[in-house]
């Protein structure tokens, strides 16, 4: 009786303020979606209501328009590439900081922890100025290198913490039976990793995918775009094709919406069990 009061009460509402904020934000996906098989005077005129008729053809402009089987591809390239690049070397930084405690380790610890708090906006001039000189403009290994350098210091401090989970007999053992230092990380260490790493993965691919600034600045080539520089293409300065850049944007946030929710589980996995020492 006692369990049915509490849950008839303050959990109830909880459980329905909860379900109204969900709805909130999936009100954005609704207009995204009704208003991408519209007519573009349909559209301006009620951008709320449902479909006077379905102009599935928008989908179509929209797919050549866009050229989206390369944007799709180079997208595709770019966020696998980085995600990678991210993960393995943070991984490998994060575990030697932890497993060699030095003053220099814990300063360089707390140098990527503090670039954590820098703004992208304070830097681009300069590192547009630096991959100019470097002659990384307009290039895809130019851009993962850029994303390397802004998504490490977040994954190294999520690595970091997960690490210190890691009994370090284990590793102990291993060196005992003969195994290198470099076969401890690949063969005991990083196995051992694997629900961080998808944890970093998952987040670097929601950024990577979405990001239209970082390759706004770096990719001047038009089969360079990337999804979100195709989409940009229906904005000008004087007209703005809403009828066709919302099929281009449901047609470029699907893959990853997707990713996302075949993996979010994996988010809370790789944080709650890296927040316990073990």
């Amino acid at each position: 009786m006692e369990s049915a009061r509490k849950y008839g009460g303050r959990l109830l509402l909880t459980e329905g303020l909860m379900v109204l904020a969900g709805l909130v934000f999936l009100v954005p996906f609704y207009f995204l979606l009704v208003n991408s098989v519209k007519s573009f005077g349909d559209l301006l005129s009620n951008a709320a209501s449902w479909p006077v008729s379905f102009e599935w053809e928008n989908y179509r402009k929209a797919w050549e328009m866009t050229q989206f089987p390369q944007a799709f591809g180079n997208s595709l390239l770019v966020t696998v590439a980085g995600i990678l690049l991210i993960g393995l070397f943070s991984a490998m930084a994060a575990y030697r900081m932890v497993r060699h405690n030095s003053r220099f380790n814990r300063f360089l610890f707390m140098v990527f922890v503090a670039a954590m708090v820098i703004p992208f906006q304070s830097i681009m001039i300069p590192l547009v100025k630096v991959t100019g000189a470097l002659h990384l403009m307009d290039s895809i290994w130019g851009l993962l290198i850029c994303y390397l350098g802004f998504g490490a210091p977040v994954s190294i401090f999520l690595f970091h913490g997960f690490v210190k989970s890691v009994p370090a007999e284990i590793e102990e053992a291993a060196v005992v039976d003969g195994c290198s230092p470099y076969a401890v990380f690949w063969r005991i260490v990083l196995p051992l990793l694997k629900p961080m790493f998808v944890t970093v993965a998952i987040l670097n691919s929601l950024w990577i995918w979405n990001d239209y600034l970082l390759p706004s600045l770096m990719l001047q080539s038009a089969e360079l775009r990337t999804i979100p520089l195709a989409t940009y293409a229906f904005f000008g300065q004087y007209t703005k094709q809403w009828d066709l850049a919302l099929p281009a944007l449901v047609l470029g946030i699907t893959p990853i919406v997707i990713f996302f929710l075949a993996m979010q589980r994996y988010i809370i996995e790789g944080i709650t069990a890296g927040s316990v020492k073990g």
